[in-house]
């Protein structure tokens, strides 16, 4: 049951790095929460009202408090736990959507501050990016996502001023598509995977209930490597996987980066939904994909007709916006051996290896690791190097071992790495 409790003035709700599930509701009185800003590293303090939720974000995406909520005067709140959110606001869609609507936005906000750092001293908009996109893809020899994103691109902009330097592109990644030879192997199960629950790959209440008929109308499939979405260009639709997997990839100062697979039941597409903004990442499949494909028209109808695919997309949104913080953290923090510890527990996290050891495998390369870092290869390979003396990690061609995940941990955190 929800709990109502009575706060007296200069009270603290909770603290910075709390690890709790509940939600509140302000029902009476005013309230603070203060946060720090991670760019300028000042406070910000944002007044709660009468009526607003708090500590959502946090309760929803599992993971701990961002802010200090504070009371400004004799207050009364309602606290709850998620699956009492739950049952109370899964239906009611004005609240539900709203809440999508403002993660959303955050979640762009963040997008942006992470983007501009990472491209401080380019000119990127959707046609230069779109385009970058296409040729990062070609240099990785991955040309049928090259081709796809050549012939969207000809598509949007059949205009453009070097449009025949694009449609050369398509031609020259076609033949060379052509010329791969692909040879049939069987499919070994990635070890990452191997430890999941078998819940994991089932489909959960809320996909069961797009397995109807009516639905089938909205299925489309996908081949290993065909590009669904791509990285700056307009978005009209989101997708609910049914079956396989979609790898995301962002294109960083030319080239393309791996940022998570989605698993069946999982979405992807949904915030140019909200908020009409360009795809902030390329979706490909990873093997053969069925997705159901949605439009702008049909969100609300889905979301309202579904509380529970709107919870999902909550949580969702949640775990971005936590994600998507952690990576601008990164690019701010000045002491380069920090920032690369950073990066190897981001990536660690990221890998959701259930395998409990202190010790650790990640699936990465020194290359990599410069993309996430902002950082030149050669300064990220110095630093790692440092690491492997140290007996930090063990380096592999196509992965790295993390001797103490808690230790690595330690050295994020610490700014005086280098004197250890």
């Amino acid at each position: 049951m929800p709990k109502i409790t009575q706060y007296k003035k200069g009270a603290v709700v909770f603290f910075k790095g709390d690890t709790d599930d509940r939600i509140f509701i302000l029902q009476q009185g005013l309230a603070v929460s203060m946060t720090v800003d991670i760019e300028t590293k000042l406070r910000l303090n944002e007044r709660i009202r009468a009526g607003e939720f708090f500590g959502v974000k946090s309760a929803l995406g599992q993971f701990p408090r961002e802010e200090t909520v504070s009371i400004e005067e004799d207050s009364v709140c309602i606290s709850m736990t998620v699956p009492e959110f739950e049952t109370m606001f899964a239906s009611n869609t004005q609240i539900i959507m709203k809440m999508l609507r403002v993660f959303s936005g955050q979640l762009r906000q963040v997008h942006r501050k992470t983007e501009s750092i990472l491209h401080k001293d380019d000119e990127i908009n959707q046609v230069s990016g779109m385009r970058a996109v296409a040729q990062a893809f070609f240099d990785d020899e991955q040309y049928r996502s090259c081709c796809d994103v050549c012939l969207s691109f000809l598509k949007r902009y059949p205009d453009y001023p070097g449009r025949l330097d694009v449609a050369k592109l398509y031609t020259n990644a076609k033949l060379k598509a052509q010329a791969q030879v692909v040879v049939p192997q069987d499919k070994v199960p990635d070890e990452r995977y191997e430890t999941y629950d078998e819940e994991a790959y089932s489909y959960d209440e809320a996909l069961r209930q797009f397995d109807l008929p009516a639905f089938q109308r909205f299925a489309k499939t996908y081949e290993p490597g065909q590009v669904i979405i791509c990285e700056y260009e307009p978005g009209d639709s989101f997708y609910l996987i049914q079956s396989g997997n979609v790898r995301l990839v962002k294109c960083v100062n030319g080239t393309n980066k791996n940022l998570d697979i989605l698993r069946p039941g999982e979405f992807f597409g949904e915030m140019a939904i909200l908020d009409n903004s360009p795809r902030s990442a390329t979706c490909l499949a990873a093997d053969d994909v069925k997705c159901l494909a949605f439009n702008k028209a049909n969100f609300d109808l889905l979301v309202t007709g579904n509380p529970k695919m709107a919870i999902k997309l909550l949580k969702l949104f949640c775990k971005r916006i936590y994600d998507q913080k952690h990576r601008l953290k990164i690019l701010t923090i000045a002491d380069l051996p920090a920032r690369v510890a950073e990066v190897l527990v981001l990536l660690e996290e990221m890998s959701q290896n259930t395998k409990r050891s202190d010790k650790r495998r990640v699936d990465t390369t020194i290359n990599d690791i410069a993309r996430w870092a902002g950082l030149p290869a050669d300064t990220t390979r110095y630093e790692i190097d440092k690491y492997v003396s140290r007996k930090k990690i063990q380096v592999y061609d196509t992965y790295i071992i993390i001797n103490s995940i808690t230790d690595m941990k330690r050295l994020a955190s610490s700014s005086q790495i280098s004197r250890e």
